[in-house]
């Protein structure tokens, strides 16, 4: 039984490194970006959208009731999807990066039907 629930508990924390990696490369994915008028409003909401699903998972983790997770964690998701939006325009303002910019969005889904599902198994 203990196994089983350090096994869920590092399970959660993997997805806290795994959200904040993902905002890390979400940083280094922009500081490449070229600077130009339209990339300096998309990197602004990319970087509040992708830092805002770890820390509102980090605060799920840490809630104190079981609606409080539920929001927190919805509030990750919703996140999550407007950084899928965000990446999307990305691509669109700079197509000759598309290749490399494609490995975070297919990321940021993954991260968002995680979040779906641990919102579902906790309804």
């Amino acid at each position: 039984m203990i196994n089983k629930n350090r096994q869920i508990k590092n399970h959660k924390f993997d997805l806290e490194d795994r959200t904040l990696e993902f905002a890390k490369r979400i940083i280094r994915m922009c500081k490449v970006l070229p600077n130009n008028t339209v990339n300096f409003k998309l990197i602004d909401q990319i970087i509040r959208s992708a830092g805002s699903i770890g820390a509102n998972y980090r605060e799920a983790n840490d809630s104190l009731s079981k609606k409080d997770f539920l929001m927190r964690m919805k509030i990750a998701r919703k996140e999550s999807k407007e950084t899928e939006f965000w990446l999307n325009l990305i691509i669109e303002a700079n197509k000759d990066m598309e290749l490399k910019i494609n490995n975070l969005l297919v990321e940021s889904i993954e991260i968002k039907k995680i979040l779906s599902s641990i919102i579902i198994k906790s309804e």
